[in-house]
C-alpha cells in the first residue's frame, strides 16, 4: 500500500475521477483519492482498507467497487452519497490517495502527475473532522484529545453497525 499526497486542482470532478479511474484500470491498482482535510492519519486509511477488505472477503460489502468500499469505511458511512464528502471537489484541494495492489509504483507515479506535491497526511482540519465524524467535547476529553483514536473507532464501528 502506498500513499500519494499533494494538491489537486480540479476543474471538473467527473473528469478528475475518470483520470484517477484510468490510472487504476491501467495499473490494476485500487486507487481512492480523499480530501486530506478529513483524513486524520495514515492509520485512519490503513484501517479503512483492512476493514473494507475484510467485508469484501466475507461478502458483507456495501459497494461493488473496492475503492468505494474503502471510501465508505474511511468515512464511517454506509451511504455512498454521505461518504463522498471525503472525496475530491472542484477547485484546489489538499488530497491523499490510497494506492493498493496491482502496479503500485506505476499508479503512484501517474497520480503524482495529477497532483502538485505537498505533505497532506496528518494535516487535517480538526473542526471539519469533528463535525463530519460527530466527535463531541466529552468524547475528546475521555481520550485526552486524541481525535485519531475516535475517528478510527468510527471507522471500525461501520462494520458493527451492519
Amino acid at each position: 500500500m502506498r500513499f500519494v499526497e499533494g494538491v489537486a486542482t480540479v476543474e471538473e470532478v467527473d473528469a478528475f475521477v475518470a483520470a484517477v479511474g484510468a490510472v487504476a484500470d491501467e495499473t490494476g491498482a485500487t486507487v481512492q483519492v480523499f480530501d486530506a482535510r478529513y483524513v486524520v492519519s495514515e492509520t485512519h486509511l490503513r484501517r479503512a482498507v483492512e476493514l473494507a477488505d475484510r467485508a469484501i472477503e466475507r461478502g458483507e460489502n456495501v459497494a461493488r467497487d473496492r475503492a468505494v468500499e474503502i471510501l465508505l469505511y474511511a468515512a464511517g458511512r454506509r451511504q455512498i452519497d454521505d461518504a463522498l464528502a471525503m472525496g475530491v471537489s472542484a477547485g484546489e484541494t489538499a488530497v491523499v490517495a490510497v494506492v493498493d495492489g496491482g502496479d503500485e509504483s506505476e499508479a503512484a507515479a501517474r497520480l503524482r502527475d495529477l497532483f502538485a506535491p505537498r505533505q497532506t497526511l496528518g494535516r487535517y482540519d480538526e473542526e471539519r473532522v469533528r463535525e463530519f465524524f460527530d466527535v463531541t467535547d466529552a468524547e475528546l476529553a475521555t481520550v485526552d484529545g486524541d481525535i485519531e483514536r475516535l475517528v478510527c473507532e468510527r471507522v471500525a464501528l461501520l462494520n458493527v453497525e451492519k
